[in-house]
């Protein structure tokens, strides 16, 4: 979240740049800078009447020895009165402070002073695209039609034990699904990131840290009776890890990695945009998470949207990159670049990948700061990005690759497979 110094020091700066995506921020930085006046004056009230009974204190203290007790009694019963007046103030304060907090749960991140001031995904900014969209013949088929020739992906079994969005991989398919996996991690860990595994569910807390509560409680699944959460991403868990931690800045930028199945109630509209494995309630993904220092964080942004590049060109598929506008952004994100690729016989692009730098809005919310040369606390900035999510990845895969021999493998992910060609 946003701190509460940037709201009151830069009160139109921030509901200008909050307009970017366009969120209507007035009331509710008018209602934080009010309570929070509130709670000041509150506090001097406070300090004021504290100040009063310790001088009122030692002034009984000295009558009592000079045998006025009645004068005693009295200054004891004004004692009794301000002690009261502080006991009110300090619930004001407090709810002032509740207030405050949980209105500052509602106001999104900062967009970037790069970010495109458009509504939606039309409006995003082709920055970069490479890879080559292959040619199919007339009798290529989307990648549901293919997982079915080939017995790769059975999704009415995955609705019979469960429902719609949860697949049964069988075969080559969950073959292939491990050997992605592996390679992603594997990459990962070649470029410097510490693997980790973690929970697939988390408490509140961890939610909140991250800020997909409550901004997104609607797509999270909720176990009620222990009150956990399943988590969307492993970007809650592993930034997590550094909730109410102080580092040292000569460790950062921490880098890591997870692998992770990933849980989103989305339900989407129908047709083929969420149709096969366009979108689904269960997912495996590859994470990359990064805790970095202000000043260094942008550079840690390049180096991690390179690194995604990196990943599709090994995988030989067309991709592009997008800078995302205001009206495309996510809640907790300062600046976003989306990854698609080319799906070939369905004709269209399919994101796979979002990296985003949050900057200390996340880190805000996680006390999760370091110690910089001074050994004063600041906060740190946090990153992460999909590296990469699989399901697109696989009907991309699966369509692009398709011949008349069956489905090819890029080289690079042979090694994993094991197979060359799925017949």
């Amino acid at each position: 979240m946003l701190t509460l110094k940037t709201i009151t020091e830069q009160r139109d700066e921030v509901i200008n740049r909050l307009s970017v995506k366009h969120f209507n921020a007035t009331e509710y930085i008018n209602r934080v800078i009010s309570l929070d006046a509130l709670r000041r004056q509150t506090q001097v009230e406070l300090d004021a009447n504290l100040a009063e009974i310790n001088s009122f204190s030692k002034k009984i203290g000295a009558l009592m020895k000079e045998g006025k007790k009645a004068e005693a009694e009295d200054a004891k019963a004004e004692v009794s009165t301000l002690k009261e007046q502080c006991k009110s103030l300090e619930e004001t304060k407090t709810d002032a402070e509740k207030k405050i907090h949980d209105i500052l749960l509602l106001i999104p991140n900062l967009p970037h002073s790069s970010v495109p001031a458009g509504r939606s995904a039309e409006d995003n900014v082709c920055e970069k695209r490479g890879g080559t969209i292959p040619t199919l013949s007339k009798e290529a088929l989307p990648h549901w039609d293919l997982a079915k020739k080939y017995n790769l992906i059975d999704f009415e079994l995955g609705v019979k034990i469960t429902g719609a969005g949860f697949p049964v991989y069988i075969g080559y398919g969950a073959q292939l699904q491990r050997a992605l996996i592996n390679f992603f991690l594997d990459h990962a860990r070649e470029a410097g990131y510490l693997e980790v595994q973690p929970p697939y569910v988390v408490n509140a807390e961890s939610g909140y840290g991250t800020g997909n509560l409550p901004d997104k409680e609607g797509q999270m699944y909720h176990c009620g009776l222990d009150d956990l959460y399943l988590i969307p991403t492993a970007e809650i868990p592993v930034t997590n890890l550094y909730r109410d931690v102080i580092l040292d800045k000569a460790l950062l930028p921490i880098k890591n990695t997870a692998y992770s199945a990933c849980f989103r109630r989305e339900a989407g509209s129908y047709g083929k945009d969420v149709r096969g494995l366009n979108r689904l309630h269960q997912f495996d993904k590859v994470e990359i998470v990064r805790i970095d220092t202000p000043e260094h964080s942008y550079q840690s942004l390049q180096e991690m949207v390179d690194y995604v590049q990196s990943l599709l060109e090994k995988l030989e598929l067309p991709w592009r990159i997008l800078r995302l506008c205001g009206g495309d952004m996510s809640f907790t994100s300062a600046l976003t670049f989306d990854f698609e690729v080319y799906s070939a016989a369905q004709n269209r692009w399919l994101e796979v990948s979002s990296v985003s730098n949050f900057e200390s809005f996340q880190a805000n919310r996680l006390r999760c700061r370091y110690r910089d040369e001074n050994k004063k606390t600041q906060l740190c900035h946090t990153l992460n990005g999909s590296a990469l999510a699989l399901p697109r990845i696989v009907a991309a895969l699966l369509e692009n690759n398709q011949t008349s021999d069956g489905i090819r493998i890029p080289k690079a992910l042979i090694p994993y497979t094991r197979f060359e060609i799925i017949k």
